[in-house]
């Protein structure tokens, strides 16, 4: 029985009286609330995105930042028309992510695919290097090995305790030798 007229009560209760018990935090208020007014918010948030499923996202976005919402509510207007007033705002706001979102995204798929084709490129070369690589002889391969891994040729020469000159030699050598593999492969 007192169910039934706590029911009744809410019933008789004007949508300005709950929400303000709803802002001072009766979540069975903020519950009625939104029994009375959750379709019809539903229905304009479609009529405003014209998706179903942005719709439903929309509604509940709405939903969830009602309550602190609420506070600033004060009866300036009714219910019906403050609640309007949220969702086209909240479809603007939405509206604004997107198109931040898709200018901000807009040529990072150019850019990943670059991005892709860099790396697969940089990737043959150095399978293609280091193949070649293989074919050169133990003195070659090892003082090449050395300058492409940043040393100078003063360094490459104390590591190989040889004359520097040998290693300049030794690098001059290597390049020939690869350009006449890459030459060769380019003729094929």
């Amino acid at each position: 029985m007192r169910a039934r007229q706590t029911t009744v009560m809410r019933m008789m209760t004007s949508d300005e009286d709950l929400a303000d018990a709803a802002a001072a935090g009766d979540g069975a208020a903020f519950a009625s609330l939104l029994d009375r007014h959750y379709d019809r918010l539903f229905a304009f948030c479609f009529r405003l995105t014209g998706s179903r499923t942005e719709a439903e996202d929309l509604t509940q976005d709405i939903c969830a930042a009602l309550p602190a919402k609420l506070a600033s509510y004060g009866r300036r207007a009714k219910v019906t028309t403050w609640l309007y007033r949220v969702a086209v705002n909240a479809a603007h706001d939405r509206r604004r992510k997107r198109a931040t979102y898709a200018k901000a995204t807009t040529g990072w798929g150019d850019w990943e695919v670059n991005r892709t084709a860099a790396i697969a490129d940089t990737t043959d070369k150095l399978d293609w290097l280091t193949a070649a690589m293989n074919t050169l002889s133990d003195d070659l391969r090892d003082t090449l090995a050395l300058v492409l891994d940043d040393m100078t040729h003063a360094q490459a020469a104390e590591v190989l305790q040889i004359p520097e000159g040998t290693v300049s030699w030794r690098i001059s050598e290597a390049k020939k030798a690869l350009r006449a593999i890459k030459e060769q492969e380019d003729m094929v």
